[in-house]
């Protein structure tokens, strides 16, 4: 399996239909808010590639923070499970689910 931040939060959410990640990054200097549902990533800033195989998350990207929110999201009232977490704090709910 591909170990690259964005496949182990998109496995997450595989895992865990009930919930979006909305994670804002930076990259190079530039921030974007991506969201993982179900498998799938797509940016909220920028244009989103065709190609599922392009990594939306770089591997050099810095996660700024991760908020789980209860799917189905909606951005105009969104229902937060958790908010501002730390790639650290992220990475022990990704243990907890096999990822």
């Amino acid at each position: 399996m591909n170990n690259s931040i964005g496949k182990r939060l998109e496995v997450y959410t595989s895992k865990r239909p009930q919930e979006v990640l909305l994670v804002t990054v930076d990259v190079a200097g530039e921030s974007d808010q991506i969201t993982i549902f179900k498998g799938f990533s797509s940016s909220l800033m920028r244009p989103t590639a065709f190609d599922p195989d392009i990594p939306i998350i770089p591997n050099d990207a810095k996660i700024i923070c991760i908020d789980r929110v209860a799917s189905p999201y909606n951005p105009q009232a969104p229902r937060y499970i958790q908010q501002s977490l730390t790639w650290e704090d992220m990475q022990a709910l990704l243990t907890d689910v096999g990822v």
